[in-house]
């Protein structure tokens, strides 16, 4: 298609040539898209199974969510504590440029929803190709956007677990986004040669015949759409006045406290079913590993050497605190109560919590999580014992991990291979 107006009057059905003529709709309108989509798109796949390996899936089966993944996680690895702000950055990133990104995607969808309805359906072989990758792109992305929103904003609209269908949606919409930028991206690329963005952008265009708007117009709608998704959505990841302006972000406008444990949570203790019973001077912390197995009261806990860690909590749905000052016993010592006192042998740890709802109410760490000096069984933060919503009476803290792995309401460490 050209970028020359059309005047034919938009009527017939969906496959006839006058149904989805737009002056706007044209070779350079979609390149622009085309090109900003494949770093965007690629930006968000690649951060996704970032993500998805820092839940450390391996663990089966407390953090697998995915049992049937098979070749799909042949990338899988041990997920690092170093830098601690990993996993903050790379969610952070993910979620932001994944709702940026939307204006952009309805963008391209609309320049090229035409190809939807070609008559004849299939031409040629190439043709055939080209059909089927543009209905797996779109009926991918509009399934990962649309999953990747309501998880964001926690309404779980759709059938099944939200991991498994995300991931291998993932993989689907990332496969025929390949196949369809192979076949597309040597057109696009030649295009902007030929006519710059910048030439456009500078030329003054008057709307076409049969349009109310230019496609330097029609390109800044779709940019000034991003910013605004943007601007009221990268808050969440900040503290103070900046997370006011997360508009968008269900853990984003709103005030989380004053104090010390006045930083954001996900769960309260009231949502998962915590009562002032469960945590109060009955509760003890049952360790166990290598046949031994003993009971900890808070007391005994903070009469063990404490030390002190400064970590984010980031969460999977793209929210994070700044750094808190977390004090508690390091879970390589808690370790060594059960016959772990060689630091080079201490194994992973399986987590339970006391929450009665909701999902994790057990998590797996690795071997180099539980050895990391700053990975810590907390009693308190930033001066102040934890409150009921930030996890007492014990919570666990660890660098890098995502938010769903630093278990509340600690009940029980079990250590040992996993």
């Amino acid at each position: 298609m050209g970028d020359k107006a059309r005047t034919q009057p938009t009527t017939g059905p969906p496959g006839s040539p006058g149904f989805w003529r737009s002056p706007l709709r044209g070779t350079w309108f979609t390149s622009v898209l085309g090109v900003v989509l494949l770093v965007g798109v690629t930006l968000l796949f690649v951060t996704g199974l970032l993500s998805y390996a820092a839940y450390n899936p391996n663990l089966s089966p407390v953090n697998d969510k995915t049992p049937d993944k098979g070749l799909l996680g042949f990338y899988l690895f041990s997920w690092p504590t170093d830098p601690h702000w990993l996993y903050r950055l790379n969610q952070g990133l993910h979620v932001t440029v994944g709702i940026a990104l939307i204006p952009v995607l309805l963008g391209k969808l609309w320049s090229v929803i035409p190809k939807l309805f070609e008559l004849p359906p299939v031409r040629s072989a190439g043709h055939a190709l080209e059909r089927l990758s543009l209905l797996l792109l779109v009926g991918g992305a509009l399934f990962e956007f649309a999953t990747g929103v309501l998880n964001i904003q926690l309404e779980y609209l759709f059938p099944g677990s939200f991991y498994p269908l995300h991931f291998y949606g993932a993989w689907v919409f990332f496969g025929a986004f390949l196949a369809h930028a192979a076949l597309k991206l040597p057109r696009a690329v030649r295009t902007l040669r030929e006519r710059g963005v910048r030439e456009q952008l500078r030329t003054h265009d008057k709307p076409s015949e049969g349009s109310t708007m230019s496609r330097r117009g029609a390109l800044g709608l779709v940019g000034g759409g991003s910013l605004l998704l943007l601007a009221t959505t990268a808050g969440q990841n900040f503290d103070g006045v900046a997370r006011r302006t997360a508009l968008l972000a269900p853990h984003g406008g709103g005030e989380p406290g004053t104090g010390p444990n006045g930083f954001q949570i996900n769960k309260s203790a009231a949502r998962v079913g915590i009562r002032s019973a469960d945590t109060g001077r009955s509760w003890r912390l049952v360790v166990s590993g290598r046949g031994r197995e003993l009971a900890l009261s808070r007391e005994d806990l903070l009469a063990m050497t404490q030390h002190s860690a400064a970590l984010p909590i980031a969460c999977v749905e793209g929210w994070s605190t700044s750094d808190q000052w977390w004090r508690g016993v390091r879970l390589r010592d808690l370790a060594a109560l059960v016959g772990y006192e060689d630091r080079s042998t201490v194994p992973g740890v399986f987590v339970d919590s006391l929450q009665r709802h909701g999902s994790f109410r057990q998590a797996a760490l690795r071997d180099n999580q539980v050895r990391d000096p700053r990975s810590l069984l907390a009693l308190q933060v930033n001066g102040e014992d934890l409150s009921p919503d930030h996890g007492y009476p014990a919570r666990i803290i660890v660098p890098a991990a995502p938010g769903v792995l630093n278990t509340k309401w600690v009940a029980r460490l079990t250590f040992g291979e996993l």
